[in-house]
């Protein structure tokens, strides 16, 4: 697995033989106070990490578009003020009581469900992503748009052998989401991603390597996006408005657009899927029950478990060969969110502080 950076920035493991860490006191973080804010550079005291907890010094953070929906206001409120960030890369640089692992000097992932409680329903039955009292990463407790962060070490992935921290942000949740999606939709062999960003990218490379074949939607006209896709292996790829040239298995929605659904349901055949993979999406419109009849099935995606990690990080190595990044240094944070918001670069965007 590669990046291809395509920012000012490129990052590299630097050479050891110099100390691994340094004296540091303070933390450079960019928080979020109000909804619908740009996020201010602020300067905080170094955290000490409380029982079970890991201090982590981020070498990486990837910006996802549900940052856009915690910044923008658009999901319940969280915390507030807040650091953003959820797709975090790090080496451990302190460990709080009773944590056995991992080990001080590794390299860990921090993905979106930060915590949950072990002993709901949802947590007692092997559906932890769907906890009656979770703590979510850079949501209800603060991110990675900073230069260390806190963790729950139980939720912390080791990423050995994961030696380009930027290739390995994505990872975190348009990897993992995107991995959950695709296995939601089953053994679906044509596959119709809607929305071709960070996630897409990924799990396009994974249905490849599994030998299904991706049909790519994009936003109408976007003609550099579709060309993109194809170059990662698209059997076919369009405008969302236009006709998918064969049946469908299976759908996969990552673009926040509800209205994508009835057009998903008309794509797919008799028994197929719609699976919609955002945490966050507009109003689905009124559509005709026809489309939906014939046993097929609307699905939605709620976060990730532990392991969907587990599965996901095993395959990466061998299923995604190019991961595409632009790299904003952590000030710029605020330019990497619009930048985002307005469809400026394939793949995905990591800040690297």
């Amino acid at each position: 697995m590669s990046a291809r950076h395509t920012g000012a920035t490129q990052v590299r493991r630097p050479h050891r033989r110099f100390p691994l860490f340094f004296e540091v006191v303070s933390v450079k973080a960019m928080v979020l106070s109000a909804y619908g804010a740009p996020l201010q550079l602020e300067e905080r005291p170094l955290p000490v990490p409380g029982s079970g907890e890991i201090r982590v010094r981020v070498e990486a953070c990837a910006v996802c578009r549900t940052d856009l929906h915690v910044v923008d206001g658009e999901l319940p409120p969280g915390k507030l003020p807040v650091v953003p960030g959820h797709e975090i890369v790090g080496i451990v640089e302190a460990l709080g009581p009773d944590v056995a692992g991992p080990a001080i000097g590794e390299r860990v992932g921090i993905p979106w469900l930060g915590h949950t409680c072990g002993t709901c329903f949802y947590c007692t039955s092997h559906h932890e992503n769907l906890c009656d009292d979770p703590l979510f990463t850079g949501y209800t407790r603060d991110g990675g748009f900073a230069s260390h962060v806190v963790a729950d070490a139980a939720f912390a992935f080791a990423l050995e052998g994961f030696d380009d921290p930027v290739a390995a942000a994505p990872l975190m949740c348009a990897g993992l989401i995107g991995w959950r999606s695709l296995k939601m939709a089953g053994e679906a062999q044509r596959i119709g991603l809607y929305g071709f960003g960070a996630a897409a990218h990924l799990i396009a490379q994974v249905c490849r390597w599994q030998g299904r074949e991706v049909y790519a939607f994009t936003s109408p006209g976007d003609t550099a996006t579709q060309a993109y896709a194809l170059s990662l292996g698209a059997a076919w790829a369009g405008g969302s408005d236009e006709a998918c040239p064969v049946e469908l298995d299976a759908a996969i929605i990552f673009a926040p657009v509800g209205a994508l659904v009835p057009a998903a349901l008309r794509a797919v055949r008799k028994g197929g899927r719609v699976v919609c993979a955002g945490i966050h999406m507009s109003d689905i419109p009124q559509f005709p029950y026809d489309i939906l009849w014939e046993e097929r099935q609307v699905l939605s995606v709620a976060n990730l478990t532990r392991e969907d990690a587990r599965e996901f990080l095993a395959l990466a190595p061998q299923a995604v060969a190019q991961v595409t990044t632009t790299t904003y240094p952590l000030e710029r944070a605020n330019d990497a969110l619009a930048d985002l918001r307005a469809g400026r670069f394939q793949g995905a965007a990591v800040l690297v502080p």
